[in-house]
C-alpha cells in the first residue's frame, strides 16, 4: 500500500517537473523572441503554436498542412540578406523563409521517420510522378554555370527546391478523400478570409499593417489584401474559384456546398476589386471550360445555372463602375510598358538559348541589354514564357510547359473516372491551371505564395489522379 502510495507521489512528481521545465522552457523562449525583428517574430512563435495546436486538434499532420494552405493566402515570409534594389526590378531580392519552410522541416522529418520503419519502397513512385518538376528544378540549378549574380540564382532556386519538397510530400502522403476534403476546406477558410479582408480594405480605403502581413489597397482603390499586388492577387484567386464552383456541382453529400458557395461568392467579388485583367480572363476562361465540359455530362443542373447568372448579375450591378472604368479608362501605358521587355528577353535568349541567362537574373540583366532599347521601364519581363526561357534556356521552358500538360492530362484522366467528390474537383482544379496559363502571358508568376498556391494544386490534381487509377486496378478484386 505505501509502495504504491510513493510510486504515485513520485509519478505526480515528475509530472510537475515536465510542466515546470516546459514553462521555464517557454519563458525563455519568448524572451529570446522579443529580441528579434517583429517582421520575423511570427515565424519563431510558429512552432510553439502549431505545438499547442496538435495538442488542442490532436493531429499535428494535419495542423502543419494547414499552417502551409493559410500562408499561401497569409504569407509569413522573412527574406534573408534582402537586396533592396533587386526587389524594385520584381525579383526575389532574398533568400525566403516562411512558415511553409519551417512546417515542411517538421513534416519531413516525421514521414522520412516512418518511411525509414517501411520496407516498401516508396519514394521511387512519388520521385517519379514529380519528374516534370524534378527537371526544371534541374535546369534552374543548371542556369548557375550563365549567371553573372549567382547569389539572386540561389535566391529562387532554394525557393523552388522548397516548393519541390512540397509537392513530393503532398504526392506521398494524401492518400485518402478525407485528406483530400480537408485540404480542401482549408483552402475555402483562407480565400473566405482573405476575401473578407480584401472588401473590409475596399471601404476603408488605405492600406493597413498588422505585423509582418502588411494589407495593401493601390492608388484607384485597386486592392492586393495581404498577397503582395492586385495583379499577384487576381492570379491566386482566379487559380483557385472555378474549383469552389465544383464542389458545387459535385454529388458527394460530405462536401461542405453552403461553404464552398459562400467562398466562390466573396472570392468573386474580391477578384473584381483586384482589377486585374489577366485575373478576370483566367477566371472567366477557366469557368467557361468547366462549366462546358460539366454540362456536356450533365453536371451542370439548370438551377445552378440560374444562381450563378443571378450571383453574377447582382456582383456586376454593385462593381460595374470598378469593371468599365478599369476596361475602358486609360491605363497611362501600362500595358504597352511590357512590350519591350518582351522583346529584351528576345535578346537575351538568342544570346543564351541552352543555360539561359541564370534563374532570377533577368532584372540583374535588364541594365545592360536595355541600352540597346534606349530609355525603357526596366523590370523583368511579364510574360512567365519568355522569363522562364530567358533564364533557364530551352530545357527549362521544356521542362516547365511539360509540367503544365501533364498536369492538365491528369486532371481530365481523373475527371473521366466519375467520382461523386474527386472528378468534379479534378476538373475545377484542370480549369483553374488552364487559365492560370494564359495569365503567365502577362505576368511575372514568381512570388512565393503564387508559385506554391500553382504547384500545390498541381500536386493536388497528381494525388486525385493516383487515387482514382488505384481504385481502378483494386475494382476487379
Amino acid at each position: 500500500m505505501l509502495t504504491g502510495l510513493h510510486s504515485g507521489q513520485s509519478i505526480t512528481g515528475q509530472k510537475w517537473v515536465i510542466v515546470g521545465g516546459v514553462g521555464v522552457l517557454l519563458g525563455v523562449y519568448v524572451v529570446v523572441v522579443s529580441l528579434f525583428p517583429a517582421q520575423q517574430l511570427l515565424l519563431l512563435i510558429f512552432p510553439v503554436i502549431a505545438f499547442f495546436l496538435a495538442l488542442v486538434i490532436g493531429n499535428l499532420r494535419r495542423v502543419l498542412l494547414g499552417c502551409i494552405i493559410l500562408d499561401c493566402w497569409f504569407p509569413i515570409d522573412a527574406y534573408l540578406g534582402f537586396r533592396e534594389e533587386i526587389g524594385r526590378l520584381a525579383s526575389i531580392g532574398g533568400l525566403n523563409v516562411s512558415l511553409t519552410t519551417l512546417a515542411l522541416a517538421v513534416l519531413y522529418g516525421w514521414w522520412l521517420a516512418e518511411l525509414s520503419t517501411r520496407r516498401q519502397q516508396l519514394l521511387r513512385p512519388v520521385l517519379r510522378l514529380s519528374l516534370p518538376l524534378l527537371f526544371f528544378v534541374f535546369f534552374a540549378v543548371l542556369s548557375l554555370a550563365a549567371a553573372r549574380a549567382p547569389q539572386l540564382s540561389l535566391f529562387e532556386i532554394v525557393m523552388l527546391v522548397q516548393m519541390l519538397l512540397l509537392v513530393i510530400y503532398i504526392v506521398g502522403t494524401v492518400r485518402t478523400p478525407d485528406d483530400v476534403r480537408f485540404i480542401v476546406t482549408m483552402m475555402m477558410v483562407g480565400l473566405i478570409l482573405q476575401s473578407l479582408v480584401m472588401i473590409g480594405l475596399y471601404f476603408v480605403g488605405h492600406s493597413i499593417r498588422v505585423g509582418p502581413l502588411l494589407a495593401r489597397i493601390d492608388h484607384g482603390l485597386r486592392v492586393a489584401g495581404t498577397l503582395g499586388s492586385p495583379n499577384t492577387a487576381g492570379g491566386s484567386l482566379s487559380l483557385v474559384l472555378a474549383p469552389l464552383f465544383s464542389l458545387i456541382l459535385n454529388r458527394d453529400p460530405r462536401t461542405p456546398k453552403h461553404l464552398a458557395a459562400l467562398a466562390f461568392g466573396l472570392g468573386c467579388i474580391a477578384l473584381i476589386l483586384t482589377l486585374s485583367r489577366g485575373g478576370w480572363i483566367a477566371f472567366g476562361l477557366s469557368m467557361a471550360l468547366l462549366c462546358l465540359v460539366a454540362s456536356l455530362r450533365g453536371w451542370l443542373p439548370a438551377k445552378v445555372i440560374i444562381t450563378f447568372i443571378a450571383i453574377a448579375g447582382v456582383v456586376f450591378l454593385l462593381t460595374h463602375e470598378q469593371i468599365l472604368n478599369r476596361v475602358e479608362a486609360d491605363d497611362h501605358g501600362a500595358a504597352y510598358s511590357r512590350v519591350p521587355l518582351m522583346r529584351l528577353a528576345f535578346r537575351m535568349i538568342e544570346d543564351n538559348p541552352l543555360v539561359g541567362i541564370g534563374v532570377n537574373n533577368f532584372g540583374f540583366r535588364a541594365r545592360i541589354y536595355s541600352a540597346e532599347l534606349g530609355g525603357i521601364w526596366l523590370s523583368t519581363v511579364h510574360n512567365k514564357y519568355l522569363l522562364v526561357w530567358s533564364e533557364t534556356g530551352i530545357g527549362g521552358l521544356a521542362a516547365f510547359l511539360t509540367f503544365l500538360l501533364v498536369t492538365i492530362r491528369r486532371g481530365w484522366r481523373a475527371w473521366q473516372r466519375q467520382d461523386p467528390l474527386l472528378s468534379p474537383l479534378a476538373l475545377g482544379l484542370m480549369a483553374g491551371v488552364i487559365g492560370q496559363m494564359t495569365h503567365m502571358f502577362v505576368d511575372i508568376f514568381n512570388d512565393r505564395p503564387q508559385v506554391q498556391a500553382l504547384w500545390f494544386v498541381a500536386a493536388l490534381i497528381t494525388v486525385i489522379h493516383v487515387m482514382m487509377r488505384e481504385e481502378r486496378v483494386c475494382q476487379p478484386a
